[in-house]
Order: structure tokens, then C-alpha cells, then sequence
């Protein structure tokens, strides 16, 4: 037997040599190129949620982690202000009064603490509303239909070079262009912009208003 061959072969097996890492977290905006109305110092590039959709999921979620984590902590606060207020006052004992029945200042905790967490869920609420709000109405939504597409652009430079135009073809040309109203070169909008023209931004922003 070879004195170099380990004892245990199982230790150079693929469950024990390799390493499993964790899937990267998917990304909640991505990059497009800026548009015409974007700010060129800030480079060719903007972040842009890929849809409304994706928007009002992370909006949500932001929401929801604000919310958990506001709640977490306000449970310990009114835990603390419960005992404090249901503990008996310290001059008591000096008076020779009886000890506190442990009973009633249960229930006393226990009243405490559900009506100042009634009151601590209701602020958490709107905090976190107000903490995801401002970000979220600037944020960008990337452009579906970005205006018109290369084969409708040059169909209208040929239609408009045309000596002779009848007023048919006049009407035509106009249509096309009314019922492509995104702009030229636009690739997002913010999130504001969109108030009314989209469902998913409007449930948001609008109830806000």
C-alpha cells in the first residue's frame, strides 16, 4: 500500500473540497444610457429601475424592513416605559406599605405595553412611509417605448421630402407623430413624472398627495 495515500479518501471528495457561495443579490436598478434631459457631468449612464413594477416591489420593501425594524425596536421602548410605570413608587416602602401584588402590576404591564404599541405601530407606519417616499419619487423608471423606432424615423423623412404631399398624407404624418408622444432620445423617466399616467406609481405617490 502506498504510504503517501491519505487514510480517509472521502476528505478530496467534492462535497468537502468545494466551496459553495451564496447567489449574488439581483441587482434593483440597472444601467441605461442617459437621455437628453439627464445631467451629462454625471457620465453616459444612469441607474433605472427595468419597469413600474419593479419599482413598487422595491418600494414595498423598503417599507416593510423600515416598518419590522421600527416595530422591534419600539416593543422594547414601550416594554421599558410598562415596568416603569406599573413599578410602585419608592416612598411606599418607606411608609410600611404592603408589598405590590405581582398580579395586578402584570396586567398593568400587559395594559401598558398593548396601548403604547398600538399607538408605536401607527408613527412606524408613517415613518417609514416618509423615509421611502422623497427616494422612491426621484428614482428612475426605464422608457418601454422610447418614441419613434429607426424604420418609422426614416419613413417620415421620406414622407416630408416628398414635393408633392397631398393632404391625406399631410394627416398621416401628424397622426404618426401625436400617437408616438415619448419623447426623442428619452430612455427614463423619475418616478414623479409618471403621477396619473401609471398605475403602479400612482398607488404610491397619489395616496400621498
Amino acid at each position: 500500500m502506498d504510504a503517501s495515500a491519505p487514510d480517509n479518501l472521502d476528505d478530496y471528495s467534492p462535497f468537502s473540497t468545494v466551496i459553495n457561495f451564496a447567489r449574488p443579490i439581483p441587482l434593483l436598478r440597472g444601467p441605461l444610457p442617459a437621455g437628453p434631459s439627464d445631467d451629462p457631468s454625471s457620465g453616459p449612464y444612469v441607474l433605472a429601475f427595468r419597469d413600474s413594477q419593479a419599482w413598487i416591489s422595491s418600494y414595498r420593501a423598503c417599507e416593510r424592513k423600515i416598518i419590522q425594524q421600527c416595530q422591534e425596536g419600539a416593543r422594547i421602548g414601550c416594554a421599558i416605559s410598562a415596568s416603569s410605570k406599573c413599578k410602585p413608587p419608592w416612598w411606599k416602602a418607606l411608609l410600611g406599605a404592603k408589598p405590590t401584588d405581582l398580579k395586578e402590576r402584570e396586567l398593568c404591564e400587559e395594559r401598558e405595553m398593548e396601548n403604547c404599541f398600538a399607538a408605536a405601530k401607527e408613527k412606524c407606519i408613517g415613518f417609514a412611509r416618509d423615509k421611502c417616499l422623497n427616494p422612491f419619487k426621484d428614482a428612475r423608471i426605464a422608457v418601454k417605448e422610447r418614441g419613434l423606432n429607426l424604420k418609422e424615423g426614416v419613413k417620415l423623412i421620406h414622407w416630408a421630402s416628398m414635393p408633392e404631399r397631398s393632404l391625406w398624407l399631410t394627416s398621416q404624418i401628424g397622426y404618426l407623430c401625436l400617437s408616438h408622444r415619448t419623447k426623442w432620445g428619452v430612455t427614463n423617466y423619475r418616478a414623479s413624472e409618471l403621477l396619473g399616467s401609471d398605475n403602479h406609481v400612482q398607488c404610491v405617490i397619489g395616496e400621498q398627495q
